[in-house]
Formats: structure tokens, sequence, C-alpha cells
């Protein structure tokens, strides 16, 4: 077991029709480093080419074995001196499901993006929204929280930069290879802290954590030696589905992330998750990421096209029943004599 939603795209793995893959896992080719690679493979390197990318100095990046392990870090990390003092997490719904799941975990009171806060958190492009916040959106959001971690993890899906070039002096940031770049098996992330952090967070990432696989890093390092082309083929196939899902849900916002929450089929999206499983369509119910109205669907399959048709016909099957169902109860209401009900006649006696 690992966390509800990834159970949940692994129990029904089977499904003709994968909507709910969120990475570009077995799409493209990922390079396989060389044995005198892995052998000559350094960590130190590594840090410097992803802060270079990222815009820091090299002593601010810290590997992880991936986005989720450097969030949850920073959550861990950010909790310890305000354990039962009633400490806050900002969070907009939905959200991906292990950043406040370890921060509630970790001790802070979930609250929405209105409320005082001692941390934020938001992935950027949301998962699942697939929205690409503005930056005055963002501070806007990380207003008077004392930290906000940013995910990162979709952000090569876009040619956006880092928020940390917005240079918030309580920034910090995640990101790993397992999305863009579809290298589920390359076990390297990283989480990039606010400089007056950096100290005392080498000294927490030191105790908690191991070093990298030789193997990892090495294939990282391959990953970005072919960066620009990986993320031509990438765009290229993210591009071509967005463009279907525009085609097919005109009204739907803009994204800038490989996924998408839909909310049209009606406000239990579990029933409706589980009635696409019996068309062998595959989405995440909404309930994961904490808004129970809806379901994720990814844009990252070079199949999207078709199994994006599968998925229209049976949300439209569900809106007609659902159509059918309300006109009765219209019908049935209408038909009713005012003052007829139990209750109005319990009234008059």
């Amino acid at each position: 077991m690992r966390f509800p939603l990834a159970d949940w795209i692994d129990a029904h793995a089977a499904c003709r029709h994968d909507l709910a893959q969120s990475g570009m896992h077995g799409e493209i080719r990922v390079p396989v480093p060389s044995t005198r690679a892995i052998r000559d493979s350094s960590e130190s390197a590594l840090r410097v080419r992803l802060a270079r990318r990222v815009g820091v100095h090299p002593s601010r990046l810290f590997l992880t074995h991936g986005a989720t392990e450097g969030n949850a870090l920073a959550t861990l990390y950010l909790a310890r001196t305000g354990r039962g003092h009633g400490i806050r997490c900002r969070v907009e719904f939905p959200e991906y499901p292990p950043m406040f799941d370890v921060a509630r975990w970790a001790g802070f009171r979930l609250v929405d993006g209105r409320a005082a806060a001692d941390l934020a958190i938001v992935s950027q492009p949301r998962n699942p929204c697939g929205d690409l916040w503005p930056p005055d959106r963002l501070t806007s959001f990380a207003d008077g929280a004392e930290s906000i971690v940013v995910d990162e993890t979709f952000r090569e899906f876009t040619t956006a930069p880092s928020v940390q070039r917005l240079g918030l002096r309580t920034l910090w940031t995640t990101g790993s290879f397992t999305k863009v770049y579809g290298a589920d098996a390359v076990r390297v992330g990283f989480v990039v802290v606010p400089e007056h952090e950096r100290d005392a967070f080498a000294r927490f990432h030191g105790l908690v954590t191991d070093e990298i696989a030789p193997f990892s890093v090495a294939s990282a390092h391959a990953i970005l030696d072919h960066r620009v082309g990986l993320l031509r083929t990438v765009r290229g196939v993210f591009r071509r589905n967005v463009r279907a899902w525009r085609r097919a849900t005109p009204s739907s916002p803009p994204l800038s992330g490989p996924t998408a929450f839909d909310t049209s089929a009606g406000p239990d999206g579990e029933a409706f998750a589980r009635r696409c499983l019996r068309a062998s369509v595959l989405v995440a119910p909404g309930s994961f990421f904490g808004r129970p109205d809806g379901v994720r669907v990814c844009l990252t399959r070079r199949t999207f096209p078709e199994d994006l048709v599968r998925y229209l016909e049976v949300r439209r099957a569900v809106g007609a029943v659902t159509h059918r169902a309300s006109a009765r109860a219209g019908s049935s209401s209408a038909r009713r004599r005012p003052g007829s009900s139990a209750l109005a006649s319990a009234g008059r006696g």
C-alpha cells in the first residue's frame, strides 16, 4: 500500500482507457545511462545542474527520492517547532492528496485559502486542476503564512520558469523526474529551501535521508543531457491532447498542466468514476483531492483522443439519466396539489 490515489490507479490498471496516469511513464523513451556513467555518477554535479535550471545556488537544493518525499520533508521540518500549538496549513481544494495528508499527519490543522496560517501549500500547475497561477495570485496565497511549499512537478509541461525566480523569502519548492520525463524508475527528486533555512535543513536532511542510488543519479544526468528533445516530444503530445480536450469541452478553463478537474457529471464524483470503470475507463474520483464533486482526467497518454471519446460517451449517458430523473421529480412535484403533503395536512389538524 502506498496512498489511496496510487492504490486506486494500480487496482484498475487493466482498464482499456487510462485517463488516470498523470505522468508520461511508458509514453516516451527514457535514456539509459552506461555502466561507466553509473560508476562515475555525481550527486554534487547533479545538484549544480538542477539548481541552474531552477535559478538558485546549489547549496539551497537538496536531492530526494521524489517530489512527494521532498514535500514531506519540508512539511515535517516546518512543523517541528509548532507541534501542539495549533499550527495551521492553508490549502485550496482540490489539491494533490499527499501534500495536505502529510500536513494533517504532521499536526497542522487544514484551513482554506482565506484563513491565517503558518504554512501554505500548493502545486503549480495544480494537480488536479491543471491551472498555473499568475505571480500575483501565488504571492497573495502565500501572504501572511510563515512558509509556502510549492510542488512544481508539472512545471516543465510548460515553459514557465520556477517560482523561485519570484524571490519570496519563505518559499520552498519541490520537483522530480517522474512526470514530464516519465522516469518512474529514476528515484530522483529535489527540494529547494529558503536561504535562511539552508544550514538547519542540511542537518535534518542528513539525518533522515539516504544517498540516491548511482543508477538514479546517472539516469537523471542522462535525462538532462537529452532534455531539449524529450521536452519537445512531451509538449507535442500534451498540446495535441489539450486541443482535443478543448474541442470536447469548450467551456472548460485553460490548462497548463496535464490534468483537468471535471465536475460536469454531477455531484458524486466517486459514483461517476465507478460508472466509468464499468466502461473500462479509468479516472480518479475528486474525493481523493478533497473535492467529492468531480473527477480528475489526465492528458498524458498518446491514446488520449480515443480514450476521451469513450469517456465522453459515459459522461453523456450519466447526464441523460440525471436529466430524466430530474424531469420525473419535477413532473411529480407539479402534479401535487398545494397543501396535499403530509406535513401540510398535519399542520391543518
